[in-house]
């Protein structure tokens, strides 16, 4: 599903953001991405969406190769990959329902397709009952079910959860948590970021730790030590 083979990322002020990375990632796996801030987890994540490219070695997601990507074929290849981050980024003049319908709207989906698609997923993330709410009317936590619904509503096979938890109380974490893993056993790949060691130690599942660039630590069911 996701390969890297010594993959190193620089960006233009000459700063290494990863080095000589070796990673991959099966199929409907759970994996926590960890370590410490500037160690390079989110330069793992552009790298993965087409936001970063590597200077040396081989990314292969999905079976496409980045090596063979043209400018025109980033769009389609992040459609495959959902992306949700610890500030929501819901649009604050859309409601629920609109919020998630945009991101089909905007890839040229059809509107029979959409007012069947959307309620399907808002019920899978528990947003039923907010369907004419919009982000100021709602909790932290209901805001990051619907980015949760706006990542998944295209059925990517890849669900990056980027610090999903990072504003939230520890209760609403562990509910945001317990839905990615019902994401997961559906057969979606689940990459989480974070540095909540409580969580990580908790799930029992592949751990990844990232330090200056580099994967030091690799355990199929680890624990956040540092």
């Amino acid at each position: 599903m996701i390969l890297l083979d010594r993959v190193s990322v620089m960006y233009s002020n000459k700063t290494v953001a990863l080095s000589g990375v070796n990673l991959h990632i099966a199929a409907k796996e759970f994996v926590s991405i960890v370590g410490p801030s500037g160690a390079g987890k989110s330069s793992l994540i552009k790298l993965l969406i087409k936001e970063a490219d590597s200077v040396s070695g081989k990314v292969i997601v999905d079976g496409t190769d980045y090596d063979s990507l043209t400018r025109q074929d980033i769009p389609i290849l992040r459609r495959r990959i959902g992306v949700v981050f610890q500030d929501f980024k819901l649009l604050p003049n859309l409601n629920v329902y609109e919020n998630v319908a945009f991101a089909l709207e905007v890839a040229g989906v059809k509107t029979k397709d959409i007012k069947r698609a959307v309620p399907k997923i808002l019920h899978l993330v528990g947003l039923s009952g907010k369907v004419k709410s919009y982000p100021h009317e709602i909790s932290g936590g209901e805001k990051q079910r619907a980015a949760i619904a706006r990542a998944l509503i295209r059925n990517p096979k890849i669900l990056i959860a980027d610090e999903p938890t990072g504003n939230l109380d520890p209760k609403t974490a562990w509910d945001i948590i317990e839905l990615l893993l019902k994401i997961n056993r559906f057969g979606t790949t689940v990459l989480l970021t974070t540095h909540n060691k409580e969580i990580v130690n908790s799930l029992k599942k592949r751990v990844i730790t990232i330090n200056r660039g580099r994967i030091v630590k690799d355990e199929k069911v680890g624990r956040f030590s540092l």
